[in-house]
């Protein structure tokens, strides 16, 4: 069977500057006025079989507000970050500089206390392999840009340094087509 999984990044609830690892912060004005500006060019994926989002609260508003009614998904969240929730990875390097040369380094260390960037993608890419299947179904999933980010190594079995090379904007989309262990990024062009 074959799917199509559009992931849709939530809109923001900070400047880029002061994102926060695992931020459970609602959408700010800021964020608001971006789903206003996409909702045109986004509102047609709630005719998706399937809608999902992160259990975050930006995540829910920016799938409430294009119409998607998602359902939350606890293995869409954020990384675990552990001790170092809450915080931009400014102020974790200021902390404890070689805790974060370490995670940066190492996708299986886990100096936070929370969960490795290995373990993160594996929760993901167990998400999506275990999606309901039907032929030509389409799913809509609205999550933080680091999901999405996970969820293309995974697609593409890239190596997990790939994660950081990966820039994902605020209600930029990303789909993926196929089924379990066997999912390609689809790229999808302006239609003239």
């Amino acid at each position: 069977m074959h799917l199509r999984v559009t992931f849709v990044a939530a809109a923001r609830c900070s400047s880029l500057l002061a994102e926060r690892f695992e931020d459970d912060r609602p959408l700010d004005q800021a964020g608001w006025d971006e789903v206003q500006r996409a909702a045109h060019e986004l509102v047609p994926l709630a005719a998706a079989e399937l809608r999902y989002c992160s259990p975050t609260p930006r995540s829910r508003a920016t799938g409430d507000a294009l119409g998607y009614a998602p359902l939350a998904q606890p293995a869409l969240r954020d990384c675990d970050m552990g001790r170092w929730r809450g915080f931009t990875l400014g102020e974790a390097m200021a902390r404890e500089p070689e805790l974060v040369d370490t995670w940066l380094a190492d996708p299986r260390s886990t100096p936070h206390g929370g969960e490795s960037l290995m373990a993160f993608i594996s929760r993901v890419g167990g998400w999506l392999d275990t999606r309901p299947a039907s032929d030509g179904g389409r799913i809509v999933a609205v999550a933080e840009p680091s999901v999405l980010r996970a969820a293309l190594v995974y697609a593409l079995k890239a190596p997990p340094s790939t994660y950081w090379s990966i820039d994902v904007r605020p209600l930029s989309t990303v789909t993926v087509s196929g089924h379990t262990g066997r999912w390609h990024l689809r790229l999808d062009g302006t239609r003239q």
